[in-house]
């Protein structure tokens, strides 16, 4: 087995793939071997994209809006030929704010981006999907244990939980493998932008509402890009190919949140 090469042929979709978590696991695929295909709502990263990375292609694609997904499924067939692996890695966090001060949009764009997205790509993929390949949907430790208000976004995490875990016996069959993946506290301006709401609504200062968040790990540190890039990596390679209906934590073992 040819380690630095374990996606040598594969060919991925993967949304919101052109910045960040989705761009970080990309660039892992990429130099796995594997042709990859990626969706995203922010133009300029697509720009940069297919500037820079010959082996993945870019398009934008609003996956708030359910009728272009079809479209962005299509191109991706287009330019990959065959589909082996779907990461599911569009998300976003919602609003921060007490249950009675949440409003239905929030909670309704919430759902449809975190969960609606993924299933809507699924559905139009995994029927002309290969077999033996390997579906990731990104959910977040807060499938895992709650999120004081963050209600929308913690329903959405747990749903993809739910989700793959049934995919899995579905797909068991096509020897097709589906597993969750569970990002903890992600450095970076996200993170930040979610850490100054919360410090808002809790009435702390960034830096204590910070340290608060990463005193629920217990390594007491911020999740990277590239450490979940190399778990996606490892979860749709053969390394991973008896893993399957699980949802894997990459978080610094959080246990609370704060």
């Amino acid at each position: 087995m040819n380690y630095e090469r374990l996606l040598e042929g594969k060919k991925a979709l993967i949304t919101a793939g052109a910045d960040g978590i989705g761009y970080a696991i990309a660039k892992r695929f990429d130099k796995a071997g594997a042709k990859v295909f990626v969706c995203d709502i922010n133009a300029g990263s697509v720009k940069k994209v297919n500037d820079v990375d010959d082996n993945i292609k870019a398009v934008v694609c609003d996956l708030r809006q359910t009728q272009l997904i079809s479209s962005m499924v299509e191109a991706g067939f287009d330019y990959l030929k065959e589909i082996d692996i779907i990461v599911n890695n569009a998300g976003i966090a919602g609003e921060t704010a007490g249950v009675g001060e949440q409003t239905l949009g929030g909670w309704q764009e919430c759902l449809q981006v975190n969960i609606t997205s993924h299933f809507e790509t699924m559905r139009l993929v995994v029927p002309r999907m290969n077999n033996d390949g390997s579906i990731l949907s990104v959910s977040s430790v807060a499938g895992r244990v709650g999120f004081a208000y963050r209600i929308p976004y913690a329903a959405t995490k747990w749903a993809v939980i739910g989700m793959i875990k049934s995919l899995a016996i579905e797909l068991g069959p096509r020897g097709i493998r589906a597993n969750a993946l569970l990002p903890g506290i992600v450095e970076g301006e996200r993170q930040n932008r979610v850490i100054e709401a919360k410090a808002k609504v809790k009435k702390l200062s960034f830096e204590v509402m910070k340290d608060e968040i990463l005193s629920g790990a217990s390594l007491n540190r911020f999740v990277t890009h590239d450490d979940l890039a190399e778990q996606a990596h490892f979860l749709c390679s053969p390394l991973g190919r008896n893993i399957s209906g699980q949802a894997v934590s990459v978080c610094g073992n959080i246990e609370k949140t704060g």
